[in-house]
C-alpha cells in the first residue's frame, strides 16, 4: 500500500476567530476605559485631598517647631484650585516675601477639580494660619475651624457627593479628610 501523504496544515487563526477576539476586545474595551477614567480620577482627588491636609500638617509643625506662624495660602487670586502655598510667615503680613521661609508649594489641580474654603479659607485674601502652639488662627488671633472643600466639576449634581472630599481643619489645628458620601458630619461647616 501506498500512502498518500497530505500537505500539513498551516497553522494560525482563521479570519472569523480573529473577527470575533477583536469584537470582545472591543466590548471589553468599551466597558473597561470609563470605569478606568473614573478609578483615575477618584485617585487623583483623593491624592489633591492628601497632599492638602500634608501642607497642613508641614505648616503646623514648622509653626511649632520655629515658635512662629506658618500660614498656607492660595497660590493665586483666592483660588485653591491654583495650588497652595506654606511659608513661615516672620513679618506677620499673611503675604509671601523675601524675609519669609518656604516650606512647600503645591502645583495647580486638574482643570477639572475645583476647591473652595470656609472660614478663613474663604476670606480675602484667603488663607490657613497657624500660632505657635498648632492652632490655628484669625489675623486677630481667635481661634476658628476652616474648611476645603474639593470636588469634580465636570460630572453632574447627583455624582458630586461621591466625587467630593472636604479637609476640616479643627480649632486646635488637628486636619482630618473626610467624603459626604459616606461620613454625614462631613460638612464645609464642621469644626472637628
Amino acid at each position: 500500500m501506498n500512502a498518500r501523504k497530505l500537505p500539513p496544515r498551516e497553522k494560525g487563526f482563521t479570519l472569523i476567530e480573529l473577527m470575533v477576539t477583536i469584537a470582545v476586545a472591543a466590548i471589553l474595551m468599551m466597558v473597561g476605559v470609563p470605569s478606568f477614567v473614573a478609578f483615575h480620577r477618584n485617585s487623583q482627588l483623593t491624592s489633591a485631598a492628601n497632599s492638602f491636609i500634608a501642607a497642613l500638617n508641614a505648616a503646623r509643625g514648622e509653626a511649632m517647631k520655629r515658635g512662629r506662624q506658618a500660614i498656607v495660602v492660595p497660590r493665586a487670586d483666592n483660588d485653591w484650585a491654583t495650588g497652595w502655598t506654606v511659608f513661615v510667615d516672620t513679618d506677620n503680613n499673611r503675604k509671601l516675601d523675601d524675609s519669609d521661609i518656604l516650606i512647600t508649594r503645591q502645583d495647580a489641580l486638574p482643570a477639572y477639580f475645583s476647591a473652595t474654603g470656609q472660614g478663613t479659607a474663604k476670606s480675602s485674601p484667603a488663607y490657613i494660619m497657624f500660632n505657635p502652639s498648632g492652632y490655628t488662627q484669625t489675623s486677630d488671633s481667635t481661634f476658628q475651624p476652616a474648611t476645603l472643600k474639593i470636588e469634580r466639576n465636570d460630572i453632574p449634581d447627583a455624582a458630586k457627593t461621591r466625587q467630593t472630599r472636604i479637609v476640616v481643619i479643627a480649632k486646635t489645628g488637628r486636619a482630618r479628610v473626610c467624603q459626604p458620601a459616606t461620613d454625614t458630619t462631613c460638612t464645609t461647616s464642621a469644626s472637628e
